[in-house]
């Protein structure tokens, strides 16, 4: 494939746009983890950002929203040309103060998805399907709202009328109907099997989609998107890491050696004639 703007809706900024955005996202969320401020990192990384490509202009007005109210995905909503509705709504659930999704996991997100569209050579060829499950994926692994989620994912670019419409669908009855089977009865293998035309009149998913949907009928939808993501090759959902509990080691053993302590003091007292109970009295207030 070409480094040139495709045609291709899915690759539709082109191979270089997508790879410095890849940059871009993993950039910030490793000096994060680095509590680097994120001001400071903006302005950093819009140095190492390819000249040619529009990003620098994008970062600059991110940097400016900002420093005005704090937050950037407001920024994001205003570049739908360049960042896609989904992008835009990853980075408002990250910087949603009441929410439980670390911003960290939204950039890792953002950036294996940035390199899935950026379609390098030798790597899996991306398309609808493995877009959408990977989106997909996000919402379910990590209790993002499916209402605003699906609606930021149909209006991306990437997706058709009859995707758009699907997705859209999708969203009314996602929680009532298993995802397998939502799956299953839009692809190629569903045709095969009973004659019948999808609702969107031509499969989105294709045989072997429909297979492994089949599959996994009623069972946890992780299972099924584990095999997708397995057969595909899409890029696999960024998790948080398990918390390390050594920091909190060694407060703990001094806590218990302290109580041993007072323990062993108490019983060589009785042994030496009785606990002497006045040094748990109250004292006294002073008479004025």
């Amino acid at each position: 494939m070409s480094d040139s703007p495709a045609k291709d809706p899915i690759t539709l900024l082109g191979s270089e746009e997508y790879i410095e955005q890849g940059h871009f996202f993993r950039t910030l969320a490793e000096q994060l983890e680095a509590r680097v401020p994120t001001q400071d990192i903006l302005m950093s990384v819009r140095e190492e950002i390819l000249a040619t490509t529009k990003l620098p202009m994008a970062i600059d007005f991110l940097l400016a929203e900002l420093r005005h109210a704090g937050v950037f995905h407001t920024a994001m909503e205003q570049l739908p040309h360049y960042f896609s509705p989904f992008q835009s709504f990853i980075v408002a659930q990250a910087e949603n103060e009441r929410g439980q999704f670390d911003f960290r996991i939204g950039l890792r997100v953002l950036e294996r998805e940035a390199e899935y569209r950026a379609a390098r050579s030798g790597q899996v060829v991306p398309s609808r399907q493995g877009l959408f499950l990977f989106q997909l994926e996000v919402l379910c692994r990590n209790r993002l709202s499916y209402d605003h989620g699906l609606t930021a994912i149909a209006a991306d670019t990437a997706y058709d009328e009859p995707w758009r419409e699907w997705i859209l669908t999708l969203r009314r009855r996602i929680g009532m109907v298993d995802i397998a089977d939502l799956l299953y009865v839009q692809s190629a293998h569903y045709t095969l099997r009973s004659g019948d035309e999808p609702t969107t009149g031509e499969p989105l998913f294709g045989d072997r989609e429909g297979r492994i949907a089949l599959a996994n009928r009623r069972k946890d939808p992780l299972y099924l998107f584990a095999s997708l993501h397995r057969q595909l090759g899409y890029p696999e959902v960024p998790r948080p890491a398990a918390p390390d509990a050594t920091p909190d080691l060694l407060p703990q053993i001094a806590r218990k050696l302290e109580q041993l302590e007072k323990r062993m003091s108490l019983i060589e007292e009785e042994q030496r004639g009785g606990i002497d109970l006045t040094q748990f009295y109250e004292k006294p207030p002073e008479a004025s």
